[in-house]
């Protein structure tokens, strides 16, 4: 199990859900008003802003809330500039990690993001350091019931897809980072919106780590979500379940 997105919901206890999702609604509400600045408050001519809608609508991000933003982007007198940076280091047990961020300060968000790495024994690195371990690819994926694999593979190839298969119960179609936007909006044309369609850190090999640097990892992960500036974490780390459970039951 490599990869923050497949353990991160296990270790969040209920008392602490609703302060991280709206932490979470935060952060994409960040990259909605940074993608109508970077283009037009519209989705349907603004490719990173449909992006950060369905990012919006996977995390059952009130409609309300989506629509605040953008207005918000618009013109309702928010001068902030975002800018995207990426950090790179190794965290406990020497797994990979990708930080993506979304600042308006980049000194203070790489002194957060540095301390959070010196507290719970990782190392900062430098843009490089760690990304050639991963696949930085577009992920769009479908229910089953969407398509039967044969149609849905040739959909795929014909959006300009490199590849799809059953994955985790789940159509999961990859692309190329330029061939993201075509391929999401082709496949939408013609099974309708995907259940995820995201650009990701893909680890190309997992690390596999004991439960005392499981713990420190764990930390450090929760450390750098915690940050308004981070906004997601990607991580080669291998985890067994039994050891999420107990730590996370600890």
């Amino acid at each position: 199990m490599a990869g923050h997105s497949q353990f991160k919901n296990i270790m969040h206890r209920k008392g602490a859900q609703d302060a991280k999702r709206a932490k979470l609604f935060t952060k994409i509400g960040r990259e909605i008003i940074a993608a109508c600045k970077t283009g037009v408050p519209d989705p349907s001519s603004n490719s990173r802003l449909r992006s950060a809608i369905q990012w919006a609508r996977e995390e059952n991000m009130p409609r309300d809330r989506i629509a605040g933003a953008i207005k918000r982007a618009a013109g309702d007198g928010d001068s902030t500039q975002y800018e995207p940076i990426r950090y790179e280091g190794y965290g406990p047990g020497g797994v990979a990690m990708i930080i993506q961020a979304l600042t308006d300060n980049r000194n203070r968000t790489a002194g957060d993001v540095r301390a959070a790495f010196n507290k719970f024994g990782g190392a900062l690195g430098e843009t490089g350091s760690v990304s050639f371990q991963f696949n930085h690819i577009g992920v769009i994926l479908y229910p089953l019931a969407a398509a039967t694999e044969e149609k849905m593979f040739e959909a795929a190839l014909e959006a300009g897809a490199e590849n799809c298969e059953v994955k985790d119960g789940q159509h999961a179609v990859f692309c190329g980072t330029d061939a993201f936007s075509g391929a999401r909006d082709a496949l939408e044309k013609a099974f309708g919106p995907p259940a995820s369609a995201r650009i990701v850190w893909q680890p190309k090999i997992s690390v596999p780590i004991d439960e005392e640097q499981a713990a420190a990892f764990l930390k450090l992960v929760d450390a750098l979500e915690d940050q308004d500036d981070v906004q997601e974490v990607f991580t080669n780390a291998e985890i067994p379940d039994a050891v999420l459970h107990r730590l996370s039951a600890a």
